[in-house]
């Protein structure tokens, strides 16, 4: 098994007709993504990759069965699309989309709530359960299917962890990238539940970064809820306080958020601190 998807997950594209959609549409399909229709408004009745293109979200969602919407929409119109696909209570969005701005975030995450709808994202490589269904951007050569759940911030940081997990011979249950913030819907403590949950994933890797107090509460939920082993690398130990470091939400602004008191909590909380992506590999090697 898996969290979120799962061979059997029916997608939808929003933007799948451009540059970017088309291209990650072609790898998510090779990955064996069940993706069963695209929208592109304007371009209805095309296909791509023998994907039908719809003009609406509706339109879609009335001759398909959709389980997950991913957007490779451009940021300015993210809102407007995200709100569309919403509306039409497709169960999971995910929105990759970077710099949106803060009241389009909000808007997009009220309506998701008011309409029983899980976000993820924006700003995320999306989310992917190796060898079944792919929702993202992450490259297919650092996966393996196997029973390591990964919940990251970052993407490029999710990339190089799972490299090492694989060339070690670690394989993941699920990947999931919750974005960069600095407002989120799906998080930390969330998708940790879920994979204390899922029967595959038998030890959790949780990437975290500075800014923000989401690995206190992930912390709390460690030490209250999860058995399965945490291991947790919280990069960003020298960043300035008050300079932002790459994602919208890692901006140090309190004693808080920055890296050693997310790791302090985390290592009381009982999980396992790694210093290192490599480090990572030799704990999961002591919890053999």
């Amino acid at each position: 098994m898996s969290i979120l998807i799962d061979r059997d997950t029916r997608v939808l594209v929003q933007g799948i007709t451009g540059k970017v959609g088309s291209f990650q549409t072609r790898r998510m399909l090779e990955h064996g993504t069940q993706i069963v229709a695209g929208v592109t408004p304007g371009k209805g009745g095309a296909t791509v990759y023998d994907v039908p293109v719809y003009d609406f979200v509706r339109d879609a969602a009335a001759s398909e069965s959709i389980d997950a919407v991913i957007s490779f929409v451009p940021a300015r119109f993210v809102r407007d699309a995200a709100l569309e696909a919403i509306e039409s209570r497709i169960p999971l969005l995910v929105l990759t989309a970077a710099d949106l701005p803060i009241h389009d975030i909000m808007d997009i995450l009220n309506s998701a709530k008011a309409h029983g709808v899980s976000v993820l994202g924006p700003d995320t490589s999306g989310l992917v359960a190796p060898g079944r269904c792919k929702l993202g951007v992450h490259p297919d050569r650092v996966l393996r299917e196997g029973s390591i759940g990964v919940v990251s911030k970052s993407g490029a940081l999710s990339y190089e962890v799972c490299k090492q997990l694989t060339e070690a011979g670690f394989g993941q249950s699920t990947v999931v990238g919750i974005g960069g913030g600095p407002l989120w819907d799906l998080n930390q403590p969330e998708v940790l539940q879920l994979f204390e949950e899922d029967p595959l994933t038998e030890a959790i890797v949780l990437l975290g970064e500075v800014g923000g107090t989401m690995e206190h509460d992930a912390a709390a939920v460690i030490q209250k809820r999860i058995s399965k082993p945490v291991i947790a690398l919280i990069v960003g130990r020298s960043a300035p306080e008050g300079a932002r470091m790459g994602h919208a939400g890692a901006i140090v602004g309190s004693r808080q958020e920055t890296a050693e008191s997310k790791i302090q909590a985390l290592q009381n909380a009982g999980a396992s601190i790694a210093r290192t992506p490599a480090e990572i590999v030799t704990l999961l090697k002591g919890e053999r």
